[in-house]
């Protein structure tokens, strides 16, 4: 089941890489220095497409035709600059010929300075203008960065050399691809799956559930394994897209060392990359990794590869002789790397992977919203319906029974109804704990979870200032007591339907929905059978003439008489609410 207004959120990994051909839009400032897609792979080195310039002269303000052509081709970001320093900032500005197909970015200072995609569509050719600004280098050199598909790119293809008059040649440059052939790796096959062999003895694993089999559809695996000044790192999940874990000082998305296996057309690719708050992955192109291996069978994916414990070159590596918190992932990866689609895994606590060798589980809830879920459950699900049933149908059956001097069913009745009001207002606090305020990615949940508690505390005092019993104003009270009560209960209901399959708690589908149904069934045949036993004492009467009938008993003597239906009927209807709430609680700490 989905909310109309979901969103997620929840937590890392979100959406799309940062790079040329990572955002359908083209806009990617990120990739103004290095030119590099944020794609997690190496590029081509062989260019298969040109550029072509109209001249191989300039001086100030001259527009030069720049033409970019070849195979089918999705993104494309072209610069101009120093021939003899290819390594300094893009010079002079562009100028559209088509502003369908290509768009004007501005990279450092300069204003209009590079040229990137518009959208996805396949395109064969890309004409701009460049204009030639006063404080141009004696040399300029147009250099095209080119994605045919997420995977498959070429970084700087080298283009002609336009020069100022009677300037002299120019310094011949190192290839402009050799900066990202550094990203290039060796990557082999797993031969079987991984084992969880030596989990807690030799190496740290993780794993959820509990004690799986690595090899399993169900199971997610990650081991770290400690071997000299490195840590060999083992990942495996059911994932068609991709598989993922964090380091974090926190418990919260930015700022996380990251590891990505994707696979891209049934090929597992392994990258590094940083998270920055809530936004997207940005993957580096260049990769600290060695030993990198995969393997892809009957919807399991599984990589391993190795790294140094410390990476003082790399930044935003984290050094894994340190405690953190450990998040693992998946989602989708159709191109692009999506959003995970469910809450990832979290570890309790923080850990150093290169310590003691542990084998330990992870929760994809947070602990303060499963208490919140679990406090809700208690008071909506047990509570409030079982106050509610002894309010309407037991006051005849204990009116004269009694408790610290007030009518037995009453005192039972306010007990859960007090009950019910501590229980949901101290759930209601939790999210806003977890979440340090109000949450954007929760769609109409909060919002009737808000109502649901206003609900409550206008119930609460209205109870406190009730009229006497024979006072004028008792019917009034009975009415919007009844009703604010009725309408409290079934937003509730509502709200926790929407709220089970939130991110942050996701109980099992459709198993939650269904038990859901069958509460709400559950509670409303226990009402109507009641109302109908109710309804047949009251139609009793007794013959008194012999020719007259008369109703002699009143609604109270008729219920007496269905006093010990009513009670096999509240134990029943009690031990099916516990039967309801176990289950609820048990998925909510599996989860």
């Amino acid at each position: 089941m989905e909310l109309p207004d979901f969103a997620v959120a929840v937590w890392m990994f979100i959406c799309f890489c940062a790079p040329v051909g990572g955002y359908p839009n083209g806009k990617v400032r990120e990739a103004c220095t290095s030119m590099v897609p944020c794609h997690g792979s190496s590029p081509q080195l062989s260019p298969e497409h040109t550029i072509t310039v109209n001249g191989t002269e300039f001086k100030a303000g001259d527009h030069i035709e720049v033409h970019l052509s070849g195979p089918d081709f999705e993104g494309f970001f072209i610069q101009a600059r120093d021939a003899e320093h290819l390594d300094r900032p893009a010079i002079g500005s562009f100028v559209l010929a088509d502003r369908r197909r290509s768009q004007l970015l501005t990279c450092g200072r300069t204003k209009n300075s590079a040229v990137s995609r518009t959208s996805k569509a396949k395109k064969k050719d890309i004409k701009v203008y460049w204009i030639a600004p006063g404080d141009a280098p004696k040399h300029v050199q147009f250099l095209a960065t080119v994605v045919k598909k997420y995977r498959i790119f070429w970084v700087k293809i080298p283009g002609p050399i336009v020069s100022q008059p009677d300037a002299l040649s120019p310094t011949p440059s190192l290839p402009a691809i050799s900066e990202a052939m550094s990203t290039s790796y060796p990557v082999s096959y797993i031969s079987k799956p991984f084992s969880a062999s030596g989990c807690g003895s030799m190496k740290f694993c993780i794993r959820n559930p509990s004690n799986c089999d690595p090899g399993s559809a169900s199971c997610f695996f990650l081991s770290f394994q400690q071997e000299q000044s490195s840590v060999f790192i083992e990942m495996s999940g059911p994932s068609e897209g991709y598989l993922a874990f964090a380091l974090s000082h926190d418990q919260w998305m930015g700022g996380d060392d990251a590891y990505l296996c994707v696979n891209e057309d049934h090929r597992v690719h392994v990258s590094t990359a940083r998270l920055k708050e809530r936004s997207h992955p940005l993957l580096d192109s260049e990769n600290a990794l060695e030993d990198v291996s995969w393997r892809l069978v009957d919807g399991v994916l599984q990589c391993s590869f190795r790294r140094s414990i410390h990476l003082p070159a790399y930044k935003g590596r984290f050094n894994l002789d340190t405690s953190y918190y450990i998040f693992l992932a998946d989602g989708e990866a159709s191109g692009l790397i999506h959003k995970h689609h469910r809450q990832p895994l979290v570890t309790d606590g923080l850990y150093n992977v290169t310590g003691l060798p542990q084998d330990i589980g992870g929760s994809r809830s947070p602990r303060l919203i499963k208490a919140h879920g679990a406090l809700m459950f208690v008071a909506w699900i047990t509570t409030v319906s079982i106050g509610v049933i002894v309010a309407r149908f037991f006051k005849p059956v204990w009116s004269h029974s009694f408790l610290f001097g007030k009518e037995l069913w009453f005192q039972v009745h306010r007990m859960l109804m007090l009950t019910t009001v501590m229980l949901t207002s101290i759930s209601f606090v939790l999210p806003f704990v977890y979440r340090g305020g109000w949450s954007q990615q929760a769609g109409f949940h909060p919002y009737l979870g808000c109502t649901v508690m206003a609900l409550t505390i206008f119930q609460l005092l209205m109870a406190g200032f009730r009229p006497s019993r024979h006072a004028p104003r008792r019917q009034l009270f009975n009415w919007f007591h009844w009703s604010t009560g009725t309408t409290a209960r079934i937003l509730a209901v509502v709200t926790m339907f929407l709220g089970m399959d939130l991110p942050a708690l996701d109980l099992p589908d459709p198993w939650d929905t269904y038990a859901m149904i069958g509460f709400v069934a559950w509670h409303v045949g226990t009402d109507v059978l009641l109302e109908i036993h109710s309804y047949c004492l009251v139609r009793k009467v007794e013959v008194i003439d012999e020719d007259r009938v008369q109703i002699l008993q009143s609604l109270t003597s008729a219920e007496a008489e269905g006093r010990l239906f009513k009670q096999i009927v509240l134990t029943i209807y009690v031990c099916g609410n516990m039967v309801f709430l176990v289950a609820f609680l048990i998925a909510i700490n599996q989860v």
